[in-house]
């Protein structure tokens, strides 16, 4: 059964759908002593920043304070072994895996590019 599920995947293109694996060490933040706070003031406060932030863009449109989600999506993606940006919030990435331990959805990037937007 399971070879010919692994054939079935290959003929249909499914046995290539595999997460990317990201290299530690690829993102900015990992290079860098703190975030733009303290971490410990991150950890507890980042999404008060995040939604002042989004306040501020969307009623007064005013970008790129500190709080941004872009500038966190930028600190935070790793890169795969072929440099390729590896999502934020995709399985065991920065962002989901804090979300996970206090078991709360990610909302953010149903919307939000998930993937620093390249310059």
């Amino acid at each position: 059964m399971i070879l010919l599920t692994g054939a079935l995947s290959g003929l249909f293109g499914l046995g290539n759908v595999i997460a990317a694996e990201a290299v530690k060490g690829s993102a900015k933040y990992e290079k860098l002593e703190q975030c733009v706070e303290p971490t410990s003031v991150m950890r507890r406060n980042h999404f008060e920043f995040i939604k002042h932030q989004r306040n501020l863009t969307v009623h007064q449109g005013i970008r790129g304070s500190k709080y941004s989600l872009a500038g966190c999506v930028d600190c935070h993606a790793r890169k795969d072994a072929s440099g390729k940006y590896v999502p934020v919030n995709e399985e065991g990435q920065f962002c989901d895996e804090c979300h996970d331990y206090v078991a709360i959805d990610l909302k953010c990037f149903e919307c939000h590019a998930t993937v620093p937007r390249e310059k």
